[in-house]
């Protein structure tokens, strides 16, 4: 019988785990696939009044957010919720979303994404915009890498407008 060995116990504390810059909202690294055998990952993602994340679905993970400070705006499908601190949100793989700040002050987010992965996008994305204008184009296909598409549904403009979005 073949066994395989746990990952290593991962310890991150507060305020702890890499850091970076998404463009519209920030991403704090929690835990990687690799901590916990591919089951999922956990980011953080701060959420600047105004910040809009674009309507978009995933092929090959879902998504669960917890909402920790602020009031974040979700519409996945056909529903929409505004959630405080400790509001709960579901995004299946292949249903469009958005997310976005629905309040005056700075929100933030817990994201648990099953499976592992996508934190990998995330991190390329962050290293994009860290290496500056010169880096711009070397994205092109991180999207399909990905599994990531995205939509223009005929919602969102009404949504911009009366959160005052930033597109």
């Amino acid at each position: 019988m073949t066994t395989s060995e746990p990952p290593p116990s991962t310890v991150v504390q507060p305020g702890g785990g890499r850091v970076g810059d998404l463009g519209d909202i920030g991403v704090h690294f929690k835990l990687w696939g690799e901590d916990t055998g591919g089951a999922l990952a956990i980011v953080e993602h701060p959420f600047p009044v105004g910040a809009l994340v674009a309507p978009h679905l995933h092929t090959r993970e879902d998504e669960y957010s917890i909402v920790t400070e602020g009031e974040i705006g979700f519409r996945s499908g056909d529903r929409e919720a505004v959630l405080g601190p400790g509001g709960y949100i579901a995004k299946p793989r292949g249903e469009l979303h958005a997310m976005w700040n629905a309040g005056a002050v700075p929100a933030r987010m817990i994201e648990i994404i099953s499976p592992a992965g996508f934190e990998h996008f995330f991190r390329e994305v962050a290293e994009i915009i860290a290496a500056g204008p010169a880096a711009a184009g070397q994205g092109g296909d991180l999207a399909e890498r990905y599994g990531l598409q995205f939509g223009e549904p005929d919602w969102l403009p009404e949504i911009v407008e009366r959160f005052g979005l930033t597109t």
